[in-house]
């Protein structure tokens, strides 16, 4: 019997995270497939100069963002679904679009804030010409962060030095609004590189959409446009499984917000009843186990 584990976080709790993991075993043992469910307490390092960790099953469903653990496990034999490299990706908003840049990919023209060691007041200078090259209001976004966390907006210039100067020893980028696509987005939900179900979310209070941020979601038609550009970017971020969101671009297509490597599909198969769970398990068994 083929065998698999899916990794999580040391320390998740909550019902939204834990809904995932538990779909995936669950329609995992349906194709014959003995899943554990375990958390990365790995105790795994490096010990005279080689890997301590041990591999356990014939792959693993990485549903952790720690880079370390994912690569180690990879330098182990293991076969991860995504691979730590693509979470790594993805885990970084500016590492994200840059990977995409060049690629045919349109999203909302976005500049990187030097880190500051030290209490130096934020650069005035650095600030206005970001100012001037996206106007306001900008978006100001922590590039590590989920949910709709760490993502802010900046309505004009004391906004924009206020979360600058709060977030100068945090990775953060500055990114033109789309104000075309306030409070809403569509989240489509791509396997194999294959984008299968979207949904509309809104939110009448927000800019964010974000469905744990009290947004709405409904099923959305999977056009041509969502298809051809939710390919495009799992193939340039080499994705087995990701969440995309999209910004409507107020000229009838679509611009990309975010892509998430571990996105959360609860909503998702509530709101459209898109068996996520079984199509991603089907795709992990066929690509894992060489069948």
């Amino acid at each position: 019997m083929k065998t698999g584990t899916i990794l999580i976080n040391a320390y998740t709790q909550s019902e939204s995270e834990l809904y995932q993991p538990k779909r995936l075993k669950e329609a995992l043992e349906k194709l014959g497939v003995c899943v554990q469910i375990k958390r990365n307490i790995l105790s795994a390092g490096l010990c005279k100069s080689k890997v301590e960790i041990q591999p356990f099953g014939d792959f693993c469903v990485y549903l952790d963002k720690d880079r370390y653990a994912g690569e180690l496990l990879e330098r182990a034999g293991m076969r991860l679904f995504n691979r730590a490299s693509a979470v790594a990706v993805c885990d970084d908003k500016m590492a994200t679009f840059t990977a995409l840049a060049g690629e045919g990919i349109p999203f909302p023209d976005s500049y990187f804030a030097p880190l500051c060691y030290s209490d130096e007041p934020v650069s005035e200078e650095l600030l206005e010409g970001v100012a001037r090259k996206l106007g306001f209001p900008l978006v100001v976004k922590t590039c590590y962060g989920s949910l709709g966390k760490g993502v802010y907006l900046a309505a004009g210039r004391e906004e924009l030095f206020a979360l600058a100067s709060r977030l100068q020893g945090v990775p953060h980028l500055f990114q033109k609004f789309v104000a075309s696509s306030r409070g809403r987005d569509v989240r489509v939900i791509v396997i194999g590189g294959e984008a299968r179900v979207a949904m509309l979310r809104t939110s009448d209070g927000d800019f964010r959409s974000n469905i744990e941020l009290g947004g709405k979601g409904e099923p959305f038609p999977l056009d041509g446009a969502l298809k051809e550009l939710g390919a495009k970017v799992a193939r340039s971020l080499r994705l087995d499984y990701c969440g995309i969101d999209f910004l409507f671009d107020g000229r009838g297509g679509y611009t990309v917000c975010e892509v998430n490597s571990n996105a959360f599909f609860g909503g998702m198969e509530r709101v459209t009843g898109y068996p996520v769970a079984e199509e991603y398990a089907k795709y992990i068994v066929k690509e894992g186990c060489g069948t």
